[in-house]
């Protein structure tokens, strides 16, 4: 045999090798979504029954354990603002545990604390961003003033007497409180709370002037008259609570800021498996019946795609991430 053929004849061979390998590894890439899964899956959440992440979890089980045909489990792993349960579903192994997480765990976890035994970036698959909601700057419902500007004039004149309330250093209230700071030159205290309850519970009682809360809390407190609605931080009015001018309307230009809680798997989990996750679990989101109740937890649903998450872990992890370089913020 010639050179020329030979070389050929090996070029033919390393081509259709490099073929068969290249449709095995796609074979094998395919199998684990094809079988999976194998037993029941785990959602963890690092926050109480009854939280805001526990409700969206046991949302979504029940439909999602009807499309895998496996039973869903709800597995709470309550403690250092949700991480606890964010390093423990970095660290999972079995291809069937996933967590339900809020924008800290999934973006700033490991600027704020560079001790951190996992990093959300690294560590964590996103897998789709389930509902987004804005908060509202809620204050007592004896606060002085009828306005937003007229509001945080009083503010400035309260300099560091006057005081807020959140969940705790570092949390989104935290910082979106400190973010608007800057931005109106006010400069109240924080004070740290174990939960929103507690929050709500200081500010009717006056020891704290405002507070960042979740539009489902406030609202019901400012319907009953206990509490007052100076703004809410969505560009515009909120569907969630359209009743409430936005901070935006009310002269603080361009101040935009959400919560959000999301799907996030170990990255160690095979592709495919998270591509099936995000398809489902967008789809039962986006869904009339678990959408309306979603809402009724003061959600606006999302359903993103994994990529659609991935690009919100990016917007804000640059935003707060900002914010915490900017005031110097650590965790305690």
């Amino acid at each position: 045999m010639s050179q020329p053929v030979l070389r050929r004849t090996v070029l033919a061979l390393a081509l259709a090798a490099a073929a068969t390998g290249a449709a095995a590894q796609q074979k094998a890439a395919a199998k684990p979504a094809a079988a999976w899964p194998t037993k029941p899956l785990r959602i963890v959440v690092g926050f109480p029954g009854g939280s805001t992440p526990d409700l969206v979890a046991r949302t979504i089980a029940e439909p999602l354990s009807k499309a895998l045909g496996q039973p869903v489990i709800v597995d709470n792993k309550v403690g250092a603002g949700g991480n606890i349960a964010g390093d423990f579903v970095a660290k999972a192994t079995d291809d069937h545990t996933i967590g339900i997480m809020v924008n800290g765990n999934m973006t700033i976890a490991k600027l704020l604390n560079p001790k951190l035994q996992f990093d959300p970036l690294k560590d964590i698959a996103p897998i789709s961003l389930i509902g987004t909601a804005p908060l509202i700057l809620a204050v007592p419902a004896n606060a002085p003033g009828n306005s937003t500007q007229e509001f945080l004039l009083a503010a400035r004149n309260g300099g560091t007497k006057w005081s807020y309330g959140s969940v705790g250093v570092g949390s989104v209230g935290h910082l979106g409180m400190e973010l608007l700071k800057t931005k109106t030159n006010i400069d109240p205290v924080h004070i740290p709370y174990p939960g929103n309850p507690q929050v709500i519970t200081a500010m009717i009682g006056g020891q704290i002037q405002m507070s960042l809360l979740p539009p489902a809390l406030a609202a019901a407190q400012i319907r009953a008259g206990k509490l007052k609605a100076i703004g809410v931080t969505s560009a515009n009015r909120s569907p969630l609570v359209p009743e409430y001018p936005s901070l935006d309307e009310g002269g603080i230009r361009g101040f935009q800021l959400e919560i959000w809680s999301a799907a996030g798997a170990p990255q160690s989990m095979p592709k495919p498996i998270v591509a099936k996750l995000s398809a489902l679990i967008s789809e039962i989101a986006r869904s009339p019946e678990v959408r309306a109740k979603l809402f009724q937890q003061g959600w606006q649903v999302a359903g993103t795609s994994s990529e659609g998450l991935a690009n919100r872990i990016k917007q804000d992890t640059a935003l707060l991430g900002g914010v915490i370089a900017m005031r110097g913020i650590k965790a305690e």
